[in-house]
């Protein structure tokens, strides 16, 4: 076995795995207990107990620091089931599940272990094997749909083959979560041939056998062979006669940020979903073409809270998602212009038509983000929107915003619509019986109707008060 292999192998030659599995459970608990101020870099646990690989360690840190749970595994869910089933139906590993399941699935490796196949984001887009196994470990989250990178879960297989790039062994207490100690789980990256780029990670999850010797062998041979369908795929399809000579255009690069905790990139006809972190770090150098310095980056992205060191491995993250959409020169900038959904609600209020701006605003940006530079997007978009509901002249526009959450509250646009409604419709008597609701809500001293000269001042922006 070569050194590469002893880090990432969770059993050491000739170890026992009973009395490992002892024996991280005490460096556990004792990391668990210490102060970080004292030990910053996680050495005394390793010195007192010598059983903690160095890449567990740091996951380890990464997986406190970031504030992860170790008492509750919570990863989170992003898809609906209808989401999911679409999601995988387009997804590029989709048509390599036949290798999995004929390697690894249909033999008698699935017995009393589970294998699941991730996005390169980490959400398991496909879990099969032993029922009963699949039954104990919905418990802890993991499901098909559910996120396991190390951010949202802390230290596992899966996240930290996404974290690093290579094949990772998690053997019982090295999890961070304590839920998850009585597993353990192999798994390895699944490269893009051409690019090099992360397409997802192929992982065996079970009991302590799942990260034996036998089981890295296996999963490496499997991800090979996927990326070898891979590569057979790509050399077919450029074979393949075509009957025009003219080339295609550039599909280009695409971005959806709006009302989504879910982010989709679509880049050479290729979607995939991206972390909030790589979506703000999009569209950050998306809004700067000429490119952003680690600084810059710091102070919108961390309110300047952040060191290069911080940036770089962000940076260098974003990379292995993207490939060749960012440059490899500094400042850091994307090689192609970026469109995103933004960019549709702004043109539509350029042209006027608010209506279509509001079929292309479901939402504020990135809602999740607490990035400043983002928050401040969000609230210029918000305004933007706002500003044109309230000027229109199109009472289908006003319809449609207060029957919104962000509009459903907004006095300005009740008393705007009861304006241009025709007095005593029904449209207008059910708008008057809302914003007269609202009236009384707000504590207001005159009906809505009384006070629509005034309205200016009260409104609601982005689902607040403002």
């Amino acid at each position: 076995m070569t050194t590469r292999d002893r880090a990432r192998a969770a059993w050491p030659a000739g170890a026992d795995p009973d009395e490992l599995a002892s024996r991280l459970r005490a460096a556990h608990e004792d990391f668990m207990v210490r102060d970080l101020v004292a030990d910053p870099l996680g050495e005394v646990v390793q010195e007192r107990h010598g059983s903690v690989r160095r890449e567990v360690m740091d996951s380890w840190m990464r997986s406190r620091s970031g504030g992860v749970d170790p008492e509750r595994s919570l990863p989170p869910t992003d898809f609906s089931t209808s989401d999911l089933r679409a999601y995988r139906r387009e997804h590029v590993l989709a048509p390599l599940m036949p290798i999995v399941r004929r390697l690894l699935i249909d033999g008698t490796v699935s017995d009393g272990m589970i294998v699941a196949l991730t996005d390169d984001s980490g959400h398991l887009l496909w879990v099969e094997g032993d029922h009963v196994v699949r039954r104990e470990v919905e418990r802890i989250g993991f499901v098909e749909g559910a996120r396991w990178a190390e951010q949202d879960t802390g230290t596992n297989a899966p996240g930290m083959a996404l974290a690093t790039g290579h094949e990772m062994q998690i053997f019982a207490a090295e999890h961070f979560t304590r839920a998850v100690h009585p597993w353990s789980c192999t798994a390895a990256p699944v490269h893009d041939p051409r690019t090099g780029r992360v397409l997802g990670v192929l992982d065996i999850t079970g009991r302590a056998p799942a990260a034996s010797p036998l089981m890295l062998s296996l999963v490496r041979a499997t991800v090979a062979a996927m990326e070898s369908a891979l590569t057979v795929r790509d050399l077919r399809a450029h074979v393949t006669p075509r009957r025009s000579t003219t080339p295609r255009p550039h599909p280009g690069c695409r971005l959806e940020v709006l009302g989504t905790s879910t982010p989709v990139l679509t880049s050479a006809g290729t979607q995939q979903t991206v972390t909030l972190r790589h979506a703000e770090l999009l569209l950050l150098l998306g809004g700067h073409p000429s490119g952003l310095t680690g600084e810059e980056i710091a102070a919108l992205l961390y309110d300047g809270a952040a060191s290069s060191v911080t940036v770089r491995a962000e940076i260098s993250r974003l990379r292995r998602c993207v490939g060749t959409m960012l440059t490899e020169s500094r400042p850091y900038r994307l090689a192609d212009p970026l469109r995103t959904d933004i960019d549709d609600v702004r043109e539509h209020l350029a042209r006027g038509d608010v209506l279509a701006a509001l079929h292309a605003y479901p939402g504020p940006v990135l809602p999740r983000s607490e990035a400043p530079a983002v928050v401040a997007l969000r609230d210029e978009l918000a305004g933007e929107v706002h500003a044109a509901v309230i000027r229109t002249q199109d009472s289908r526009v006003l319809e449609e915003w207060t029957r919104r959450d962000d509009g459903s509250a907004d006095w300005a646009a009740w008393g705007r619509l009861l304006a241009l409604l025709p007095a005593g419709s029904p449209a207008s008597i059910r708008a008057r019986a809302h914003a007269e609701a609202l009236d009384r809500e707000l504590r207001a001293p005159q009906p809505i109707a009384h006070r629509a000269s005034r309205s200016a001042g009260l409104l609601r922006v982005g689902g607040r008060l403002a």
